[in-house]
């Protein structure tokens, strides 16, 4: 790596998506601001609420009526983590970026120590999460899935790391250019390959209730992951078409020697053998089929050039006396292009 440059800051903006938090929320709220209250830097709060069916809404209003630093984004409906992220990125114009949830599992104490390694010139800092109280049915394939993807992918990737990080301005500003429609945000921070710290942390419990990422969600993201970072799925063709033209060789060797050796009588066919063939030929091709429609539908859902997301409302912090209120950045960068 080469030498580092430091970095100065002064201003800091933090993302936080919020889908049905309501029960957490003003407590969340309580200890980030214990948090940000002693920093030296201008900061600017975005809580994006993606679409939530409880008062998430309406709580997050009353807190950008109270506090200048605090804009409520409300997106028209849920359209999911990442494009929540995305939305914050988007409209944050700090010299530095942090985003992270806000179910308590993203500890703000650590936002000193990210801020710190920035600093020191990182322009990336991302956490990784060090936890063996998780269950090993949630635990094993999220190691499984990282093992995979830095496997057949591209692009590098921290086992355990979370949708927690600084980027610095530069960094923003070029994921901003990154305008796919099935995103998965620690994949393109990693890919662009600035220079990166990592901060190992202990996920505290989440403040109330139970995970609202669901099951559904985790594949869904898995699955963008995988065939957004990788074309093994289609070369894997190639190697299972070599394997076959193998097998046909040794058959054509076989039946060759069975014929010179004048053992013609060992050549009647079989049904088994034949069946066996039908099926492991019919079930790959099958199986590569299926890894080409789900590059030819997520090619027809990229070049529809639909937004990412849709805002509804944002509400800014009012102004306090002789203090400036942030003003979002213009939010037509919204389409994909």
């Amino acid at each position: 790596m080469s030498q580092l440059s430091p970095h100065t800051l002064s201003s800091l903006d933090i993302i936080i998506p919020m889908f049905n938090e309501e029960d957490g929320l003003e407590k969340f709220h309580h200890q980030l601001c214990q948090v940000l209250g002693p920093l030296p830097y201008r900061i600017t709060v975005y809580y994006v609420n993606d679409g939530s069916h409880d008062r998430t809404g309406k709580i997050l209003e009353g807190l950008a009526e109270c506090d200048p630093r605090i804009v409520a984004v409300d997106l028209s409906r849920n359209f999911g983590h990442q494009a929540a992220l995305t939305a914050g990125f988007d409209l944050c114009q700090g010299e530095a970026v942090i985003c992270m949830d806000g179910d308590g599992q993203h500890p703000p104490d650590l936002i000193p120590q990210m801020v710190d390694l920035y600093l020191q010139g990182f322009d990336i800092v991302t956490t990784q999460r060090i936890d063996d109280r998780q269950a090993v049915l949630r635990r094993w394939p999220s190691a499984a899935f990282y093992w995979l993807l830095n496997r057949i992918g591209n692009t590098q990737m921290v086992p355990g790391a979370a949708d927690f990080r600084l980027l610095g301005r530069e960094v923003v500003d070029a994921l901003k250019e990154m305008r796919e429609y099935h995103r998965f945000l620690r994949g393109m921070v990693a890919w662009m390959g600035y220079p990166s710290a990592i901060l190992p942390y202990l996920p505290p419990d989440r403040l109330v209730g139970k995970p609202t990422y669901s099951l559904r969600r985790r594949m869904q993201l898995a699955r963008d992951a995988l065939f957004s970072f990788s074309l093994i799925p289609l070369q894997a063709g190639l190697l299972v078409g070599g394997i076959f033209f193998l097998l046909a060789l040794a058959e054509v060797i076989y039946v060759a020697s069975l014929w010179l050796a004048g053992e013609r009588a060992n050549l009647e066919p079989g049904w088994s053998s034949l069946m066996f063939m039908l099926l492991i030929v019919g079930g790959t091709i099958t199986i590569l089929l299926s890894f080409i429609g789900i590059y030819v539908g997520l090619i027809f859902q990229e070049v529809k050039r639909r937004p990412i997301y849709l805002i509804r409302t944002i509400h800014a912090g009012k102004t306090e006396p002789g203090k400036e209120a942030p003003s979002p950045a213009p939010v037509e960068t919204t389409s994909p292009n």
